[in-house]
């Protein structure tokens, strides 16, 4: 008697990638997002690599790999690829402390957040109309 198998969590026709520990503030990271949202893949990572953002690094990582697991995991056409979802959420928050004057100390919060980012495979016909 084995466990059953963990069913799918996107479509038939999309592929997920996710990072979980983005050193820095979902904030930040969900502007970044926010420029790909919607866009072809390949000019999403256009705009990813040429963005002047520092985050801009993580999210074309965790765009890189969703490609490739449309290409190597679920046979989808690279081409083709539209990004259906890129969303932001926290993740932990490491707390540090300095000292300050008169033997106090302040918190130091290092917050951390997750991006989730699908990709769908679009027909020709459907490409055509977003872009």
């Amino acid at each position: 008697m084995s466990k059953a198998a963990n069913p799918r969590r996107v479509g038939d026709r999309e592929a997920l990638a996710v990072a979980t520990t983005v050193r820095g503030s979902p904030y930040k990271l969900n502007l970044v997002a926010g420029l790909i949202r919607g866009k072809k893949a390949g000019d999403a990572l256009n705009i990813l690599s040429f963005s002047k953002k520092a985050m801009a690094v993580d999210v074309r990582k965790v765009l890189a790999s969703a490609i490739a697991n449309a290409e190597n995991n679920h046979n989808l056409d690279v081409d083709a690829l539209v990004v259906k979802e890129a969303s932001v959420g926290k993740s932990i928050v490491m707390k540090r402390f300095t000292p300050r004057a008169r033997g106090r100390a302040s918190r130091i919060v290092k917050p951390f957040a997750r991006i989730r980012i699908v990709v769908r495979e679009t027909a020709d016909d459907e490409a055509q109309e977003q872009a």
